[in-house]
């Protein structure tokens, strides 16, 4: 899905809470996820302005979860490290978004290059 604006942040986080609760993840769970997706969805557009978020169904050998990639053609992050202590912003806000989003989920993959844009991978686990 497309994420441009408020609304979309909106639409996202309602998307994957709806997925989550069909898939059997707790309400406390669906709403971690959710509050993730948020997160990544507002820093593409505080950003980037506008990128892409897909969510899929993952499996493995004896686990089900969800799959998030949440990318933009945005500026990219220099220092990737830095970007995801807690506390550290370039726009003025708290500094919880990434820090927040990789503690929500069991996993955290993020790609970036300045001048070249983001691509986040996060996964949830179904315990």
């Amino acid at each position: 899905m497309s994420i441009s604006s408020e609304r979309d942040i909106v639409l996202a986080r309602q998307k994957v809470r709806a997925l989550a609760t069909e898939l059997g993840f707790s309400v406390g769970n669906a709403t971690l996820i959710a509050t993730a997706i948020s997160e990544l969805a507002r820093n593409i557009v505080a950003y980037a302005g506008k990128g892409e978020m897909v969510m899929s169904i993952v499996y493995n050998s004896d686990r089900t979860g969800i799959t998030i990639v949440a990318s933009d053609s945005g500026p990219g992050i220099s220092d990737i490290p830095l970007a995801l202590r807690d506390g550290y912003s370039t726009s003025g806000s708290l500094g919880i978004g990434l820090p927040g989003a990789r503690r929500l989920m069991d996993e955290f993959n993020i790609e970036s290059q300045p001048g070249h844009g983001t691509i986040i991978t996060v996964t949830k686990w179904k315990p």
